[in-house]
């Protein structure tokens, strides 16, 4: 059952007043577990505590280290939504290493690691985008996710556009951030007629993305647990990733590593990828077993189920 809590529809005030709304139904209605999702919504943590409720926080990420929030009142809530999950949960769960040795180091607690999950999917042809952007197997670079800064977007432009190939560059998805970020990316690629913006995708354009990419490319400077990364992995992509430590954990060995924030690095990768078909396909060929063995939905299923029951 999903009940509607509803929000106060003001900028700046719709997903706090969202947050405080859930909390407060929650800790008043008849569940045994409040599972809470993020630090902003953690903020709120102590509402149902109240009421004598077991509460789980699942930290996403360190939102507050996002672009988007640095300096002023959203900063400030965040970080306190941090600390009220560690002083009031009764148990945080991290989808990373880094972030379970983060909350040790900084608060002396102790945290649950439980990863997102992946499936493996069908593989689709490329029909749809096809007909709808002129796509071809393995004939273009993949970048798929939320177009804010911090996913190191421009780093990715300005890098394919010095990369020698007929491979088109695709940005799939949709902008959370403001109009000027967007002006901003729609004008660094603007002279570039191989880069391509597709929009927010879901379904069959989404799954025929993964399906037909030659190279999946994620340059983030934060990150949480990229969902996005396991999802292009699952589909048997070689993957070209950053190397801050939420995405080499999930990449291991099995996946091409650049310095983040490092353009110059990541257009020798690119033109060494787009150069080598055969390295590709080596990637290509174990990415799919080695993340659907490692990331699987029965383990998060049954080691949160045990979080539920502590």
């Amino acid at each position: 059952m999903v009940l509607l809590t509803g929000s106060i529809p003001i900028r700046g005030v719709a997903a706090v007043s969202a947050s405080f709304f859930a909390a407060l139904c929650s800790a008043v209605g008849p569940y045994d577990v409040i599972h809470i999702h993020a630090e902003g919504p953690a903020f709120f943590c102590w509402i149902p505590k109240l009421f004598h409720k077991k509460v789980v926080v699942t930290i996403h990420g360190l939102d507050w280290m996002r672009e988007k929030w640095q300096g002023g009142l959203g900063s400030k809530f965040i970080k306190k939504g941090e600390e009220h999950a560690v002083k009031y949960a009764d148990d945080v769960i991290v989808l990373s290493k880094n972030m379970q040795q983060y909350f040790y180091d900084k608060y002396h607690r102790k945290t649950h690691f439980i990863p997102n999950g992946v499936e493996r999917p069908e593989i689709k042809a490329a029909n749809q985008i096809n007909k709808m952007y002129g796509l071809e197997k393995n004939q273009y670079i993949l970048f798929l996710g939320r177009l804010v800064p911090e996913k190191g977007l421009m780093y990715l432009i300005n890098s394919f556009k010095n990369v020698n190939t007929k491979h088109k560059l695709v940005i799939a998805g949709g902008s959370s951030d403001t109009d000027e970020y967007m002006a901003e990316v729609k004008k660094a690629a603007m002279n570039d007629s191989r880069i391509c913006f597709t929009g927010f995708v879901q379904g069959d354009i989404l799954q025929e993305l993964y399906s037909n990419a030659y190279v999946y490319v994620l340059p983030s400077d934060v990150e949480g647990m990229p969902l996005s990364l396991l999802e292009a992995m699952s589909y048997g992509n070689c993957c070209l990733v950053s190397d801050i430590k939420e995405i080499t954990e999930v990449v291991g060995n099995r996946a091409v590593i650049f310095q983040k924030g490092n353009v110059t690095m990541l257009t020798e990768k690119l033109q060494y990828l787009c150069d080598s078909e055969k390295e590709v396909n080596r990637y290509k060929l174990q990415a799919a077993d080695f993340i659907c063995e490692k990331y699987n939905w029965d383990f998060v299923a049954n080691e949160t189920l045990s979080v539920y029951l502590k």
